[in-house]
């Protein structure tokens, strides 16, 4: 018997395939509905975030360094809870789908579909948490947390240059894909807490770009009458930090297939596929016999 707390690489690999699989077979109501709790969850993280930065303006003002530690460190909470519960997020996603795909696992419109599925998900959680859970019950529309959000608008998505939250978008999730591959490895709870939250600690602190935690902080920014504008959000910030994720991903999700999964067959999960597909084909056949 394996007394190991951990999976072998090469069995992560297989994990993240796997559940890249299930994900793909399962109802696309219910990953909505999944994806919609993840952006929720994902925003608790950023709300706890905007509660230490925020009203940390004086050790702001002396020490910026200590309030961006603070902030990431208390952010991972909504990963970990998006994990333990096993919610849709899209920015994991960007990396395990790709994988399947490439082990024939899964058909490869997956991508698209469950991209597109899990980004509306996720923006409808984020945007709900934003207006109803940050904003109309009064927690964070006077100041110092006002002023806060209005100027960590500029400082997040108009300032930077296009290609700038590009390149922190890869970082992000570069991390984030990262703390998914060591939560999939551990093999009891305590041990994915800690697999997640340190890479998501210092992405976070470093103040690389998630285009589904921005979801939350833009958008509010733009609620409290930001400089940010809806249409500059989407065009400057939310297709360069999303397309950065994605690249993010590729970083993690394409050498793990090529270390682990070389000789790897889904581990007949793909011979499943092909059997539901087979089966539904004739099943359809009969059907027009029958008619």
């Amino acid at each position: 018997m394996d007394a190991s707390s951990t999976l072998k690489p090469a069995e992560v690999a297989a994990v993240l395939v796997e559940q890249a699989v299930a994900k793909h077979n399962t109802r696309y109501d219910k990953t909505l509905f999944k994806a919609f709790l993840a952006g929720v969850m994902l925003s608790f993280g950023g709300l706890f975030d905007v509660i230490i930065s925020g009203g940390s303006a004086g050790l702001q003002a002396s020490n910026p360094g200590i309030v961006k530690v603070l902030g990431g460190f208390v952010f991972p909470v909504g990963l970990v809870m998006i994990v333990l519960q096993g919610l849709e997020l899209l920015t994991s996603n960007l990396m395990t789908f790709p994988m399947a795909v490439l082990k024939g696992a899964i058909p490869w419109w997956s991508i698209p579909v469950n991209w597109t599925i899990v980004f509306f998900g996720n923006l409808a959680g984020s945007l709900f948490f934003a207006a109803v859970l940050s904003k109309y019950d009064g927690l964070v529309v006077s100041d110092p947390y006002a002023s806060y959000i209005r100027s960590f608008a500029v400082t997040k998505a108009i300032t930077p240059d296009w290609y700038q939250i590009l390149i922190r978008g890869i970082g992000c999730n570069w991390l984030v894909c990262v703390a998914v591959w060591q939560a999939a490895g551990a093999k009891e709870t305590y041990s994915k807490i800690i697999a997640i939250w340190f890479p998501i600690w210092v992405f976070v602190a470093c103040g690389f770009d998630h285009v589904v935690a921005n979801m939350f902080s833009l958008p509010l920014s733009i609620m409290l009458h930001s400089e940010l504008t809806t249409d500059l959000y989407i065009r400057k910030s939310l297709i360069a930090s999303f397309l950065g994720n994605i690249i993010g991903a590729l970083f993690v999700g394409l050498p793990a297939v090529y270390f682990y999964l070389g000789d790897w067959h889904a581990g007949g999960l793909r011979d499943v596929e092909e059997a539901r597909v087979e089966r539904k084909n004739f099943n359809t056949t009969d059907s027009e016999r029958s008619v």
